[in-house]
């Protein structure tokens, strides 16, 4: 990997740039968070979507955007909300923290900015949740700032337009220079969106559709017809494997037991069913009394079920119970009302555990 100088990246600008936004005018994805019609997208609209769309794919994310700009037409209203109703909303898309973090941002941005974003890239990264990728991507589409905006997408457009011969890690640095000399001070924001769009759809990562990309005759990766070998990959590790217990209860009138998790750790700030702590070995039932939120005549399930997080994949073995008399609880633990945890914030996790026994 050799490093460029400024001539080389002012002449790549000049004839890469303009093919891009030329693909990108007649391309570019319908979403609901982009302005229509030459127009710049609002920053709470950018902002909200970019957190969203944070290690989540597009498909997902469109309803939920969908749904939060209906509950919260604008920041303040975001703002004002509790915060458990903005985590009921947000259950499912997984990545919790950022719900935590959205919540707190619009709080901070109401409080000490008038419900305005900075323009800065500084100013943005002092706020909760927006780091590096996240402010450049808000400076540049909704304040038309010449920064950059590089998510995987764009790392993997730029290792294969340049031919990168070392992991992505090692070439960040490299990979932000050649990125930011293309990018054009008329239309920063639609760059930084044309190259997600090209990562997104045609220079994707196990089948690129070379044929359909407007920077073929300018991609090193291929004329040699080695696309798919880049980016230079490093081996993964297999992911470790936790087990614990997870225990549903019924109380007669159709209540469920559920816990509210701290806010610190996997998961925090949601609601779910009581577990047992997750560990490297199996659950031992010796442990059940132990591990078991209330006394009550436990039925193990059939069948555990699997969920996989970024870092490690979990096996839950269940155990029901149905409770005829009332129990006093002590928090975290509560009941749920009599249509049972309908409308709780429920990570897919404890969805999953709740559908098994169903």
């Amino acid at each position: 990997m050799k490093r460029a100088g400024t001539r080389s990246n002012r002449k790549d600008g000049a004839r890469i740039t303009p093919l891009l936004l030329a693909w990108y005018d007649t391309n570019a994805r319908d979403l609901p968070w982009r302005a229509k019609g030459g127009k710049r997208a609002k920053p709470y609209h950018v902002w909200l979507s970019e957190i969203m769309l944070q290690q989540t794919v597009v498909k997902a994310v469109i309803p939920y955007f969908e749904t939060f700009i209906a509950r919260f037409p604008t920041i303040d209203d975001l703002a004002r909300a509790e915060r458990d109703e903005v985590l009921r909303l947000w259950a499912g898309l997984g990545y919790y923290s950022r719900a935590r973090n959205l919540h707190a941002c619009a709080q901070r941005v109401v409080e000490e900015h008038r419900g305005q974003f900075p323009k800065t890239i500084e100013g943005l990264k002092k706020l909760p949740g927006i780091g590096v990728y996240t402010a450049g991507a808000i400076a540049a589409i909704a304040f038309g700032k010449p920064e950059a905006a590089i998510d995987g997408n764009v790392e993997r457009v730029m290792a294969r337009l340049y031919a990168i011969d070392v992991p992505v890690a090692e070439a960040k640095s490299f990979i932000r220079e050649k990125t930011e000399a293309l990018i054009p001070e008329d239309r920063p924001g639609d760059f930084a969106q044309a190259l997600m769009d090209l990562g997104a759809t045609i220079c994707i990562p196990k089948a690129p559709r070379c044929a359909q990309c407007p920077l073929t005759k300018q991609c090193k990766a291929h004329k040699a017809n080695e696309a798919t070998l880049f980016p230079v990959r490093v081996a993964k590790k297999a992911k470790p494997q936790k087990y614990g217990a997870a225990f549903v209860v019924r109380r007669k009138d159709g209540a469920m037991l559920l816990v509210d998790r701290p806010d610190k750790g996997l998961l925090g700030g949601m609601t779910g069913v009581p577990t047992s702590e997750w560990v490297e070995t199996p659950f031992d039932e010796a442990l059940l009394i132990d591990s078991a939120p209330v006394k009550a005549r436990w039925k193990k399930h059939d069948q555990p079920v699997v969920h996989v997080f970024t870092h490690f994949s979990l096996t839950l073995t269940i155990y029901v119970a149905e409770i005829v008399q009332n129990v006093a609880l002590k928090a975290p633990y509560r009941w749920s009302s009599a249509n049972g945890p309908e409308g709780e914030a429920l990570p897919t996790l404890f969805r999953k555990v709740i559908k098994a026994v169903s």
